[in-house]
This record gives C-alpha cells, sequence and structure tokens, in this order.
C-alpha cells in the first residue's frame, strides 16, 4: 500500500486529500484519492474515495478497557470496466484478495502502533 498526502486540509485535517494505491498478489493495483470530509477527534473520521473505487468511507474507533477497536464502513464501487465485467465470475478470487489486503492493513496498523493484532471474527 502507498499513501501520498496530496493536500494537508485545514482544523483536524478536514479537506486534506490522499493519493491511494493498494496492491495484492493478483496483478493489478487499485488507486484513488481519498479527500477527508469530516472528523470528530477522537473517534470518527469520515470522507469520500474518487478514482478507481469511488464512494464514501467511515472510521469509527471505539475504547472498552484499554482495547481500541475500529469499525470501517466503506461504501464503494468500481470504476475500472474490466473489474465490473469479470466481477460475476471471479467474485470468489475477489472476496480472497479484498480480505488479504485488509488483513496486510491491519497487521500494518498493530505494527505502527506497536500493539497486538488480534483475531477477527
Amino acid at each position: 500500500m502507498r499513501v501520498e498526502e496530496r493536500e494537508p486540509g485545514g482544523e483536524c485535517r478536514v479537506g486534506s486529500c490522499y493519493r491511494v494505491e493498494w496492491r495484492s498478489r493478483i496483478p493489478y493495483s487499485i488507486e484513488f484519492d481519498f479527500t477527508v470530509e469530516e472528523v470528530e477527534e477522537p473517534g470518527l473520521m469520515a470522507g469520500r474515495a474518487e478514482g478507481d473505487l469511488n464512494g464514501q468511507g467511515r472510521w469509527r474507533l471505539f475504547e472498552d478497557g484499554g482495547v481500541t477497536a475500529v469499525l470501517y464502513e466503506w461504501n464503494v464501487a468500481t470504476s475500472k470496466a474490466w473489474m465490473n465485467a469479470f466481477a460475476p465470475l471471479a467474485r470468489p478470487v475477489f472476496d480472497w484478495n479484498h480480505d488479504l489486503v485488509m488483513r496486510w492493513g491491519g497487521e500494518g496498523l498493530a505494527r505502527e502502533l506497536g500493539a497486538p493484532l488480534l483475531a477477527s471474527t
């Protein structure tokens, strides 16, 4: 995964924009700009994606007993014609690939924070 800041934004980084690129074991990448539209510290960030993915994303953080959980809602659609055309047949491969990329992201975030990675259900 690669993230590049394109715009710094204002207070609480609202208006900031990031170019995001995801790669996986399947030989294609997904690239999009993510613009932060809403921040409520410390528990919410939301924004929109435009590019190979288009739609909205929202992160909500909850803390209980010293453990923080992150709920990530990602309501996007792909804009790559070939991907949309093959989706009905390739759904199992795309699902596997998505789960792999999300696991890598969780592991990377845990490493960055120096936190143990808890098993998901």
